[in-house]
C-alpha cells in the first residue's frame, strides 16, 4: 500500500490509521472500523458527487480495512471510476484496490477491461505500466483472453519505453504460466529473442525469464537465443564491478541476470557452433577462476551473490557433461565447500557432487573426498545435510570402496534419524552390498547386520534376495546357517531375522548340526522360543520349518508332532495356522520316510536372474532412487507345498519333486497373450468405439487393458467382478506420473490378507514407488486407496503388472492385471508449422524410422471422435498442415529421464476403400516416423504402443 505523506493531503486516512493503532482491544478496533464503514457508505450514497481526491481517500480506507482482515462488500464501483482519472495517484489507488479485492468473476470485469484497454492505448508509459501490473496481479483467464494478443505487440514495439517493455515481459510471463494456451506463438517470438541485446538491463532480465519459460515448451522456436545469451553472459562475466554500477550488487555485476542466463542455457544441449561454444567455455572458466579470488567484501550478500553464480555455472557444466577439465575443476571447487562454515553451502556442494559422481569424467575426482563426506555423515547437525552426505556416498561407491562405504553406513544407521533410515536400508546398504559383493559371506553378514540394526525398515525383497543367494551358492550355505543361528541367540531378535533364520535353518540346518552347540534339538528350541512373539505370517513360516526339521532330523519328530498336536495350533483362531498344523501333522504321521523325503527335499536353486534392486539401480542412474520394489517373488508365509494351492491330506501325498515348501520360488511369468493377426491390430482398437460407453462388468484383464479409455484416457474401471472393483485415476506430466488405485469390496464380507503389489516385467523401464501399503483387511462395502508414483526412465514395451491377493470367506483369491502405464502416457504434444512438419517427415526415410499400418474402421468415421482419441493418445493435432483436409496430422515428444524422442503422426482416411463380404468400410493409414528412433508396432503388446530404440 502506498505510503501516506503530508504531500498527499489525505489527513483523514492518516488519522484513521492512527486511531486503529491506538485501540486498546479488538472490540475497540471493530467499533472504530464499523463507524468508519458507516461514514464511507453514507458518503458514497449521498447526493453530493465526490471528487477524485475524496474517492481516493475513501477507497484507501477500505483497502486498509480489508488488509486488517475485515470483509468489504462495497466501494468497487468507486475504485473502477478512479481508473478513468488522469491523475497518477488516483489511478494507482484504483488499480491497487482492483488487484487486491476484485474477484475474477465480478460483474465489473468488463468495465475494468475497458479501462485497461484505454490505458494500454494511451501511450502514456506510466499508465501502461499500471495497467500491465494489474493484468499480471489478477492473472485471470478472462484478462488473458482479453489482452494476450495485445501484450506481445507492446513488448516488441519499437517505440515502447524500457519500463513498459519490462512490465510487458513480466505480464506475459504471468499469463503464460496461468494459461499457456492463451498466449499465441507468432512472429513476435523471433523478435522477443533480440531483447537479450537490449541496452536496458531490466528489460534483458525480464526477457530472459520469459524466454526461459517459453522455450521449455517450444525449444525450436527460441534456438537463436543461445548465441545471444552467451554473448550477454560473456559481457557480464568479463566486466568489472564498476562497469555496471546500477546493476552491481555488492561488487558482483548483475548476479540475477547471470543466474537467469545460465538457467536459460541449461534448456539446450551444448552449442553446435564452435565459436559460440568456445566463448561459453571461456565464460565458465572465468566464473571458476573468480571463485578462487579473495572476496571483495566480508558481507554475506557478496558471498551469496557470488556463490549463486558459481553453483548455477556448475549446474550448466554438469548439464553439458562434455568438458572433462571443467567437470574436474567444478568437483575441486565443490570439495572446498564441504567444510565451509555455512550449512547451506555444504548442502549445495554435497547435492551437486552427487550429480558429478555419475559422470565418467569426474567420478574419480569425487572419490577423493570420501573421508570428508564420511565425517559429514557422522558430525553434521542438520539432518538434510546428513541425507545429502549419504546420497553422495552411495553415488561415489564402486568396487574399490564398497566395503568401507557400507560399513560406515551401517555404523551410522545405529544413530541415524528415523526419517532417513528406510532410505539408507532399502536404497543404500542393500543395493551396494549386493552390487559390489565379491565375498558372499560378507554380503550375508551385511544383510543380517542390517536386519539387526534396523529390521523395521528392511523390505521383504531384501531378505527374499539374501535367501535366494544363499540357496543358489553351496559355498555360503554353511556359513549362513552358522551366522543366523548365532544371531537368533540374541535376547531381542527382530521378526525379519526370525524369518531368515527359519528358512535357512529349515533348509541348511543339517550343515551345522554336528556341533553340539547347534544340535537339532537346540536349533528347534531356539526357533520355537521366538514362535509366540511373532506375527501370524512368521508363525506360518516357522511351522513350515518344523516340518522340514522332521525330514532333516528324525530325532525331533516326536517333539515337533507334540507342538503341532497342541490345542493352541489345531484350534488356532487363524485359519492359515490351523490348516498348516493339521496338514503338516497328517503328513508327518501318514507319509512314509521316502515320500516325506521327496516332499520335503531341499529347495532347488532359484533361476539365475538379476535382482530387482540392481535392475532398478541401473535404470535409475542417480542417488535419489525410490525404495525397492517387489519383482514377483512370493511371500514365504502365504504359500504352501503345492505352489500356492493349500494342500489337503489327499493332495500332499503326491507332491512334485521340486515342491516349494516355503513358497520362496519366483512366481512364473504371466503367459504372453496370443499375437494378433497384424502388427498394428492393437492400434485398430484405439480408433474403434468398442465397449467404451457400456458398464464394465467382469472384463478379463486383457479386455480391461485394451479398452481405449486406458490408452486415450486416464480414468476408468480397470477390473470388476462380483467380489471386487478396481478403479484407476491417474495424471502424467513430462516423464512423471501419479496413479490412484481404488479397491472396492462389493460384498458384505471382510477381505482378509488383502495384498496388492506391483510386479515389474523384465524389460520395464519405469520406476514405480508405492507410497504406502494398503490395509490387510477391507471391510464389506468399503473402499481403500493406493497411490503409485511413476517415473519413466527409458522407453518400454511391457506394462507393469498389478497382483492382487486376498481371502474371501476363507478361500484364497488372486488376480493379475496389467496397469495402464504405457509409453504414450509420457507423450507431450508439440506444435509445429506445416513447412517444418513435412521437411522433417521427408528427412525420416529410413525403414527403421517409420512404421505404417492399414486397417479398416469398425464404425462410421466421426471426425470429432477421431480427434478426441488422437488427443487422448498424447499427440498435438496440427491444423491446416496436411494438403488433404480429411487427414489428421500430429506431433509430440516422448519424455523419459534418459532422452526425449520427437514423433510425427499422420492419419489418412480413405472413404472409397471397400472390403469384400459385406465388411466394407472406411480405411485408415497410420504412419509414424520419428526423427531420432525406430518406431514400430509390436503385436504382442496389449496397447497402441510404439517400440522406441535409438538408431
Amino acid at each position: 500500500m502506498p505510503a501516506v505523506s503530508k504531500g498527499d493531503g489525505m489527513r483523514g486516512l492518516a488519522v484513521f490509521i492512527s486511531d486503529i493503532r491506538n485501540c486498546k482491544s479488538k472490540e475497540a478496533e471493530i467499533k472504530r472500523i464499523n463507524k468508519e464503514l458507516a461514514n464511507i457508505r453514507s458518503k458514497f450514497k449521498g447526493d453530493k458527487a465526490l471528487d477524485g481526491y475524496s474517492k481516493k481517500k475513501y477507497v484507501c480506507k477500505l483497502l486498509f480495512i480489508f488488509l486488517l482482515g475485515h470483509d468489504i462488500d462495497f466501494g468497487h464501483m468507486e475504485a473502477v471510476n478512479l481508473l478513468s482519472s488522469n491523475k497518477y495517484t488516483e489511478k494507482q489507488i484504483g488499480y491497487l484496490f482492483i488487484s487486491v479485492l476484485v474477484n475474477s468473476n465480478s460483474e465489473l470485469i468488463r468495465l475494468i477491461n475497458n479501462a485497461i484497454k484505454n490505458d494500454l492505448a494511451s501511450r502514456n508509459p506510466t499508465f501502461m505500466c499500471l495497467a500491465l501490473h494489474c493484468i499480471a496481479n489478477v492473472g485471470s483467464r478472462e484478462m488473458g483472453e482479453a489482452f494476450a494478443a495485445d501484450i506481445p505487440r507492446i513488448l516488441v514495439a519499437g517505440d515502447s519505453m524500457d519500463s513498459v517493455k519490462q512490465s510487458a515481459a513480466l505480464c506475459l510471463l504471468r499469463l503464460y504460466k496461468a494459461s499457456p494456451d492463451l498466449v499465441p506463438m507468432g512472429e513476435w517470438t523471433a523478435r522477443v529473442v533480440h531483447l537479450l541485446n537490449d541496452q536496458h538491463m531490466g528489460v534483458v532480465t525480464a526477457a530472459v525469464s520469459l524466454i526461459t519459460c517459453l522455450c521449455k515448451k517450444n525449444p525450436d522456436d527460441f534456438k537463436t537465443c543461445i548465441s545471444l545469451a552467451v554473448s550477454r553472459l560473456s559481457r557480464i562475466v568479463s566486466s568489472a564491478s564498476t562497469d555496471l554500477q546500477d546493476y552491481t550488487y555488492y561488487f558482483v555485476p548483475a548476479p540475477w541476470l547471470s543466474v537467469k542466463l545460465l538457467r536459460l542455457l541449461q534448456c539446450y544441449p551444448p552449442p553446435e557452433d564452435a565459436a559460440v561454444k568456445g566463448r561459453l567455455v571461456e565464460c565458465l572458466e572465468t566464473v571458476l577462476n573468480k571463485a578462487q579470488e579473495p572476496p571483495k567484501s566480508k558481507k554475506v550478500q557478496h558471498s551469496n551473490a557470488k556463490n549463486a553464480i558459481l553453483f548455477e555455472t556448475i549446474s550448466l557444466i554438469i548439464h553439458y557433461d562434455s568438458e572433462p577439465n571443467l567437470l574436474v575443476r567444478a568437483c575441486n571447487q565443490l570439495g572446498q565447500f564441504l567444510q565451509h562454515r555455512e550449512t547451506n553451502l555444504r548442502y549445495l556442494a554435497l547435492e551437486s557432487m552427487c550429480t558429478l559422481a555419475s559422470s565418467e569424467f569426474s567420478h574419480e575426482a569425487v572419490k577423493t573426498h570420501i573421508d570428508t563426506v564420511i565425517n559429514a555423515l557422522k558430525t553434521e547437525r542438520d539432518v538434510s545435510v546428513r541425507q545429502r552426505a549419504a546420497d553422495l556416498l552411495y553415488a561415489m561407491c564402486d568396487r574399490s570402496n564398497a566395503k568401507q562405504i557400507v560399513s560406515e553406513m551401517l555404523r551410522y544407521l545405529e544413530t541415524a534419524d528415523y526419517a532417513i533410515r528406510e532410505e539408507i536400508v532399502s536404497l543404500k546398504v542393500a543395493i551396494l552390498a549386493e552390487k559390489y559383493a565379491v565375498d558372499y559371506s560378507w554380503y550375508v553378514d551385511t544383510i543380517l547386520n542390517l536386519i539387526r540394526i534396523a529390521g523395521d525398515y528392511v523390505s521383504e525383497e531384501v531378505w527374499y534376495r539374501v535367501l535366494q543367494i544363499v540357496t543358489n551358492r553351496d559355498d555360503v550355505q554353511g556359513y549362513a546357517a552358522k551366522t543366523v543361528f548365532e544371531a537368533l541367540q540374541a535376547p531381542a531378535c527382530h521378526e525379519n531375522m526370525v524369518k531368515v533364520g527359519g528358512y535357512i535353518l529349515g533348509e541348511f540346518g543339517n550343515l551345522i548340526a554336528g556341533d553340539p552347540r547347534s544340535s537339532p534339538p537346540v536349533q528347534f528350541s531356539l526357533l520355537h522360543s521366538k514362535f509366540h512373539l511373532c506375527s501370524v505370517a512368521t508363525r506360518a513360516l516357522l511351522l513350515s520349518t518344523y516340518i522340514k526339521f522332521i525330514n532333516l532330523f528324525p530325532e525331533t519328530k516326536a517333539t515337533i508332532q507334540g507342538v503341532l498336536r497342541a490345542g493352541s495350533q489345531l484350534r488356532n483362531a487363524d485359519v492359515e495356522l490351523q490348516q498348516r498344523a493339521v496338514e503338516y501333522l497328517t503328513l508327518s504321521s501318514v507319509a512314509s520316510t521316502d515320500v516325506l523325503a521327496t516332499v520335503l527335499e531341499e529347495m532347488p536353486p532359484f533361476p539365475e536372474r538379476e535382482s530387482s534392486i540392481l535392475a532398478k539401480l541401473k535404470r535409475k542412474k542417480g542417488p535419489g532412487a525410490g525404495s525397492a520394489l517387489d519383482d514377483g517373488r512370493r511371500d514365504p508365509s502365504s504359500h504352501d507345498i503345492n505352489g500356492g494351492v493349500e494342500p489337503t491330506p489327499s493332495t500332499v501325498s503326491t507332491p512334485s519333486p521340486s515342491a516349494d515348501l516355503l513358497g520362496l520360488r519366483a512366481a512364473p511369468p504371466p503367459a504372453a497373450p496370443p499375437a494378433p493377426s497384424g502388427a498394428g491390430q492393437l492400434l485398430v482398437d484405439v480408433f474403434s468405439d468398442g465397449p467404451a460407453g457400456q458398464p464394465s462388468l467382469g472384463p478379463t484383464p486383457e479386455e480391461a487393458f485394451l479398452r481405449y479409455q486406458f490408452v486415450c484416457r486416464n480414468n476408468g474401471v480397470l477390473f470388476e467382478n462380483q467380489l471386487l472393483q478396481i478403479g484407476v485415476k491417474s495424471e502424467f506430466r513430462q516423464n512423471l506420473g501419479r496413479m490412484y488405485l481404488f479397491y472396492g469390496n462389493k460384498t458384505s464380507v471382510q477381505f482378509q490378507n488383502f495384498s496388492p503389489t506391483v510386479v515389474h516385467p523384465g524389460d520395464l523401464q519405469a520406476h514405480i514407488l508405492l507410497t504406502k501399503r494398503v490395509a490387510s483387511q477391507v471391510d464389506g462395502g468399503a473402499q481403500v486407496q493406493q497411490v503409485l508414483n511413476i517415473e519413466c526412465l527409458r522407453d518400454f514395451l511391457t506394462p507393469p503388472l498389478l497382483s492382487v491377493r486376498f481371502r474371501y470367506g476363507g478361500a484364497p483369491q488372486s488376480l493379475t492385471l496389467k496397469l495402464p502405464v504405457t509409453i504414450n502416457k509420457f507423450f507431450q504434444p508439440t506444435e509445429m508449422a506445416a513447412q517444418d512438419f513435412f521437411q522433417r517427415w521427408k528427412q525420416l526415410s529410413l525403414p527403421q524410422q517409420e512404421a505404417q499400418k492399414i486397417f479398416k474402421a469398425n464404425h462410421p468415421m466421426d471426425a470429432e471422435v477421431t480427434k478426441a482419441k488422437l488427443l487422448g493418445f498424447g499427440s498435438a493435432l496440427l491444423d491446416n498442415v496436411d494438403p488433404n483436409p480429411e487427414n489428421f496430422v500430429g506431433a509430440g515428444i516422448i519424455q523419459t529421464k534418459a532422452l526425449q524422442v520427437g514423433c510425427l503422426l499422420r492419419l489418412e482416411p480413405n472413404a472409397q476403400a471397400q472390403v469384400r463380404g459385406g465388411l466394407g468400410g472406411p480405411c485408415y493409414v497410420l504412419c509414424t516416423p520419428s526423427s531420432c528412433l525406430t518406431l514400430s508396432f509390436k503385436s504382442c503388446v496389449p496397447v497402441p504402443l510404439l517400440s522406441l530404440h535409438p538408431p
